[in-house]
């Protein structure tokens, strides 16, 4: 890093700090019949102080097991949280569809819709009512494509309470409390537990 700060070096330190408390933590897999696809899908609105640059995340779940994770910056700045977290969930439908391609391939019935969660009220009526805004066009195509995913019934978009959203867990620092309930309820567990 060219121009790294002390604030670069405190962030340093505490990603060491956290490696070394978890190092012997690991990802359990549950035995279950539970074949339900679920997400949560979230983004951070302009979280990155320096370039206001959002970082967009989802989790996708097969039962209790988590399948795949994202997390990453996204390429622009966008003007406003509902544009991030729709950008986030349409992110999260082209997951979901392919893991359902591959399942279906696999000839591994899912019994339910699958279910995106989002924290964010906008997002979820957006998807739901073909209400296409004017101030919206610029993510056109994520809408159109989010719109005909849930008007075909392919997945299913219902919000979640903020308190519920373990996508959070890859978009911002957590309280350590919230953390560890996140972490708990994302399978991540000690060794001995596995």
């Amino acid at each position: 890093m060219h121009t790294s700060t002390a604030e670069h070096w405190k962030v340093a330190k505490r990603v060491q700090q956290y490696l070394k408390e978890t190092a012997s933590s690991g990802l359990r897999i549950f035995q279950n019949s539970d074949s339900n696809l679920y997400m949560y899908a979230d983004a951070d609105w302009a979280g990155d102080p320096n370039n206001r640059i959002s970082t967009s995340s989802y989790i996708l779940f097969f039962g209790p097991n988590i399948v795949s994770w994202s997390s990453r910056k996204q390429r622009a700045v966008v003007r406003s949280s509902t544009e991030e977290e729709y950008k986030s969930v349409a992110n999260a439908f082209v997951e979901i569809t392919w893991v359902q391609n591959l399942l279906h391939e696999l000839h591994v019935t899912i019994p339910k819709m699958p279910t995106i969660y989002c924290d964010n009220v906008r997002v979820t009526y957006l998807s739901h009512y073909p209400v296409f805004h004017t101030h919206m066009k610029h993510i056109a195509v994520d809408f159109v494509y989010v719109r005909d995913q849930v008007h075909t019934h392919r997945v299913y978009v219902t919000q979640t309470h903020a308190y519920n959203q373990l996508a959070d867990t890859f978009t911002k620092p957590l309280p350590k409390s919230i953390f560890i309930r996140c972490r708990s309820k994302l399978g991540i567990v000690a060794p001995y537990l596995l």
